[in-house]
């Protein structure tokens, strides 16, 4: 749903890159040469960009009134 503050693996904080990176993706950027350039090289921190599905928009529509 929202991206986690920190990674799960190494406690690492994370979040205050995922805007920046899905703006550079959206400019057909490369994830893994954006993800160099923010400073995310170990597996664990990377994975959570690479694996995380933004659902947000989509639970919204079923709020309940």
């Amino acid at each position: 749903m929202i991206i986690p503050v920190r990674c799960f693996s190494c406690g690492k904080p994370i979040a205050q890159h995922w805007e920046e990176y899905t703006e550079r993706l959206k400019n057909n950027e490369k994830p893994g040469k954006i993800m160099d350039d923010l400073g995310l090289e170990r597996y664990c921190c990377r994975q959570m960009f690479l694996g995380h599905v933004e659902l947000f928009d989509l639970t919204a529509q079923f709020r309940k009134s």
